[in-house]
């Protein structure tokens, strides 16, 4: 028997829905369906309530909510994309390649990406002294304490795991001037990011708070993540957004307040 429990689940406004069908595509655990020309969730046990499939609604018809709901069920999910056919054409690649996915996330999909190599060399001969932006540590979510001078002030980074490993130009470009706060909202436990950062920012004088994260839909939870932080931490502090690709390529992002020392 199913447990219940007061969790963050998704909830669609059907007033507002058109039916489109991407909120489906970009659902990983295949929670949602199109029914009578409305998305609907077809069971509250195969919503993590991460949000991944907010970002691709072009009605706004989706939003987190928290309310009583069954428990996320993993296994049950796994069965379920089994019945939909989704499980196989996911990890087709990856089988291949003799690996396991952790998870049934089209982002998780192998692609080869070809970076261009002038690009890198021309950039290693005019930055070949590039220096480190980092100016705290530790930076993993679960490890951040909850007060600490680096807060005081501070603009606050929120960036997905893998952000820093796509975009060439990272430290330069997004984490000078910030203090560095990193997770991944697929595989761990976004409550308990919203927990720990909520403590962050309602315990510190921090100015602003950006998230960076992948164009991949699972990555779109950790803005559910921030958005919630901020709402329990009772303080009015603006969340912004930049959104990296898979090429490393900013897709989205606000205009960079703090200017360049240096030109």
């Amino acid at each position: 028997m199913a447990t219940t429990t007061t969790r963050q689940i998704i909830h669609i406004d059907e007033d507002e829905c058109n039916g489109c069908g991407q909120c489906v595509t970009a659902c990983a655990e295949g929670a949602l369906a199109i029914v009578d020309g409305k998305a609907r969730l077809v069971r509250d046990s195969f919503c993590d309530g991460l949000g991944a499939c907010i970002g691709e609604c072009p009605q706004g018809a989706l939003v987190i909510e928290k309310r009583a709901a069954d428990e996320f069920d993993g296994a049950a999910v796994e069965e379920h994309l089994a019945r939909l056919g989704r499980e196989s054409a996911v990890d087709t690649a990856h089988e291949a390649a003799g690996e396991t996915l952790p998870c049934g996330c089209p982002g998780t999909m192998a692609e080869v990406l070809r970076p261009s190599t002038a690009a890198a060399c021309d950039a290693e001969a005019t930055h070949a002294a590039a220096e480190s932006q980092l100016g705290n540590w530790p930076v993993q979510i679960h490890l951040l304490p909850l007060t600490a001078p680096y807060y005081e002030g501070a603009d606050l980074l929120l960036a997905a795991d893998c952000v820093g490993f796509a975009h060439p130009d990272f430290h330069r470009q997004l984490l000078r001037g910030r203090t560095l706060a990193v997770g991944c909202p697929k595989l761990d436990d976004a409550g308990l990011y919203a927990d720990k950062l909520a403590n962050i920012l309602r315990g510190n004088d921090i100015r602003s708070l950006t998230v960076a994260h992948m164009e991949v839909p699972c990555c779109f939870g950790l803005e559910r993540v921030a958005e919630e932080a901020v709402a329990r931490s009772g303080k009015q502090i603006a969340v912004e957004t930049v959104i990296v690709g898979r090429d490393g390529k900013v897709k989205s992002a606000p205009e960079r307040r703090a200017a360049c020392p240096h030109g």
